[in-house]
């Protein structure tokens, strides 16, 4: 039952309904009116109860009593609110939520976020993304061309050509997602004249280079990117790595590159049971081979790296991954309560740090490793169907840059060409 109480000058009105009680204040009327407002409520109360009257969804019951049953229509706020204009920062939100599910290597992840940076600090966060002109990315190109690289030369072109990359497949994404329409506005763009990197060339080929003279330190530098092994190159490193390594597992990793041509990622990927030692195979887990899914391939082991690799196994912390940190390290006052995975930033500084004070300490990383293994193959003749599937090449791009022969294998076969 409904009831009004006078307060001041006014009346309010109170009523139970589902339990709960509810209050309204009725206004400056007369006794009788206010009297007749409650009445009515109480009316309006027993007609739901009894199934005679029925609240509209949405609609609150005080709102549906002062109104006598007959509230007014709710306004429908979505069709008076302008749509929403994705900007550039949001399709790099969207875009990284989705991709940062694991379906990218973490290394890949971190570059697109280091790209959009750049790209935003271009345009700016809010740029509406679906008004992008080519003029827009020929102002990003401009900009970068003026900035400096890692070594304090000009900014590679290939970097400029990466970044447009990274935005126009955020592009082809948004649009299939429905976000974005149209065609990504890449054609006729102009980049700075590229130059080609330096062939890959052997320790010796470096040295006598900057020996000649008049190498800037920026042109030195580029030169040992461009290093690549001989054999006795790799196991001199091995071998250094061996003796000044902290770690127990810096040697056996770099043992893994070495003789298989396995890139990083796929090495620190690798379980303990990839590991088969009966049939002498490894099964690296790759992430570049095919969009969108994992693939794996079968690589044979050496004898040199089954003999290392069940040195290491024997003493193994534990877990999941073939290369894991122990629960104490040595040199170290952390401890951890399981094995952990080896991360990238620890397998890169543990190998320069085992290099730190030898003549190997140009070696950039474990990638020198790699690329070195596919000449020594190719310099001995390996079927090429035979090296890209134990390294992973498919295009014959990949396969031009890493294919070098050592210069003793070319002067050989020049040399057998005009022998009478």
């Amino acid at each position: 039952m409904a009831s009004i109480q006078k307060k001041g000058d006014g009346w309010y009105c109170q009523f139970l309904y589902r339990g709960k009680r509810h209050t309204f204040t009725i206004g400056k009327v007369d006794d009788e009116e206010a009297e007749t407002k409650a009445n009515q409520i109480d009316y309006l109360l027993m007609r739901i109860r009894q199934g005679l009257l029925t609240v509209p969804p949405g609609i609150d019951i005080v709102l549906f009593l002062q109104h006598d049953g007959n509230p007014p229509e709710p306004v429908a706020q979505a069709e008076q609110s302008e749509p929403q204009i994705l900007t550039l920062g949001g399709l790099r939100d969207r875009y990284l939520e989705t991709h940062g599910n694991g379906s990218l290597e973490p290394t890949t992840l971190s570059l697109i976020k280091t790209h959009f940076r750049h790209l935003v600090a271009t345009l700016g966060e809010r740029f509406p993304i679906g008004e992008l002109g080519m003029a827009d990315l020929q102002k990003h190109i401009n900009r970068r061309a003026k900035m400096k690289g890692l070594k304090q030369g000009k900014l590679s072109p290939t970097t400029m050509k990466k970044e447009i990359v990274t935005l126009r497949t955020a592009w082809n994404w948004g649009v299939n997602m429905r976000f974005l329409s149209g065609k990504f506005p890449a054609t006729g763009l102009t980049y700075p004249k590229f130059e080609d990197k330096p062939p890959f060339q052997t320790r010796e080929e470096i040295e006598r280079r900057i020996a000649a003279g008049g190498l800037k330190k920026k042109e030195i530098a580029e030169l040992w990117d461009c290093l690549y092994l001989t054999l006795p190159d790799v196991e001199d490193i091995l071998k250094q790595v061996d003796e000044k390594a902290i770690q127990p597992w810096v040697h056996p990793m770099c043992c893994m590159v070495a003789y298989t041509g396995a890139r990083r990622s796929e090495m620190l990927r690798a379980f303990v049971t990839d590991i088969d030692l009966q049939n002498q195979t490894v099964l690296l887990r790759e992430r570049k081979r095919a969009k969108g899914r994992a693939t794996t391939r079968r690589v044979p082991l050496a004898p040199q790296l089954v003999d290392v690799l069940k040195a290491w196994l024997a003493i193994h912390p534990g877990g999941q991954h073939l290369f894991a940190q122990a629960t104490v390290v040595a040199r170290s006052k952390s401890t951890r309560k399981a094995a952990t995975p080896i991360t990238p930033d620890e397998a890169h500084d543990h190998l320069k740090r085992a290099l730190a004070d030898t003549k190997w300490n140009v070696m950039r990383g474990y990638h020198v490793f790699r690329h070195s293994f596919i000449s020594l193959a190719a310099s001995r003749g390996i079927d090429q169907r035979l090296i890209d599937e134990w390294v992973g090449h498919q295009t014959d791009e990949q396969r031009r840059r890493y294919r070098h022969l050592y210069p003793t294998t070319q002067q050989e076969a020049i040399s057998r060409m005009f022998t009478k």
